[in-house]
């Protein structure tokens, strides 16, 4: 019961990094965005883990590997595509779009992970996207005639680095705990982040960022990065990489409700029809009882 309160908590939590990301949009560049992101959080896992483990866990090369494809995914590419995309897309929006994730990690652990695609998980893939093309193109059914920009588009990348850095992920644990897996990870990430974030003069501007971002990035540090990431890789410990990503599905429904309560960003009817479709498709695709095969 406390892992899947666990993972709800850190679903609003997640829910709450598209409001913050909207009210960084603006105000601090995407790369700029990432690496203080990460570099908050990643002086904080560290602390903590060392005082959890007493030392520096010491990797060997495969948990290496692993380490640099979770920082490359998890943390440069999904990060760099989520700020990006948030410049221009609004948080309820970006939450119906990244709700695709749970399909994403469904697709490739199926190709990757030895747990098949079977029809009626199929049928849950197609209704999802058939969901987010409808969120995508505002309604329009062809995407071609819709109001497609590049922040959708953009946000479509964000799914696939967080299907990569979840299936990644799982197999890292195998030698590594859930706290040294996300520690190592967002440290290499940062790492990524810091060569463009540096040449774009990211420490000249930092005295200019007034209390507003400020506040957004502890959040997105704090509650989005060290305590969601930390929280999401103990329940695929737990529970596995599909049953975690279930939970993803309330993301968009608390990114919406911020996004009206404190961005007053209006819900539009297309953006509930695409949404429920988003929902729907996700929880067939992942739902093991529903999707069992007949005895």
């Amino acid at each position: 019961m406390l892992t899947y309160l666990k993972l709800l908590a850190t679903m609003a939590f997640w829910g709450g990094t598209f409001v913050a990301g909207r009210m960084l949009a603006g105000v601090v560049p995407p790369f700029h965005a990432a690496f203080l992101r990460f570099a908050i959080a990643g002086g904080i896992l560290l602390l903590v883990l060392m005082r959890v483990e007493r030392r520096l866990p010491r990797l060997d090369r495969y948990q290496l590997g692993s380490v640099i494809l979770l920082g490359l995914t998890g943390v440069l590419g999904y990060n760099v595509a989520f700020f990006s995309g948030l410049q221009t897309v609004s948080a309820g929006k970006a939450g119906l779009i990244i709700a695709l994730n749970p399909v994403g990690i469904a697709l490739l652990s199926a190709l990757f992970g030895g747990e098949p695609l079977r029809l009626v998980r199929t049928i849950g893939v197609v209704v999802s996207v058939a969901g987010a093309i409808l969120v995508i193109s505002n309604g329009h059914l062809s995407l071609l005639a819709g109001d497609v920009g590049v922040g959708e588009l953009t946000l479509l990348a964000c799914v696939l680095c967080w299907a990569l850095y979840s299936v990644i992920g799982r197999r890292a644990m195998r030698g590594m705990s859930p706290l040294t897996a996300v520690t190592y990870s967002a440290i290499a990430g940062t790492l990524f982040l810091a060569p463009v974030a540096l040449a774009q003069g990211v420490m000249a501007k930092i005295p200019d960022y007034g209390p507003e971002a400020w506040a957004s990035l502890l959040y997105l540090a704090v509650l989005g990065t060290v305590v969601g990431f930390l929280w999401y890789y103990q329940s695929i410990h737990e529970i596995g990489a599909v049953r975690s990503g279930v939970f993803i599905n309330f993301v968009p429904l608390f990114a919406m409700l911020f996004g009206l309560l404190i961005l007053d960003e209006p819900v539009s009817l297309t953006l509930l029809q695409g949404g429920a479709l988003v929902i729907a498709g996700a929880w067939i695709t992942n739902n093991k009882g529903f999707c069992r095969k007949p005895a």
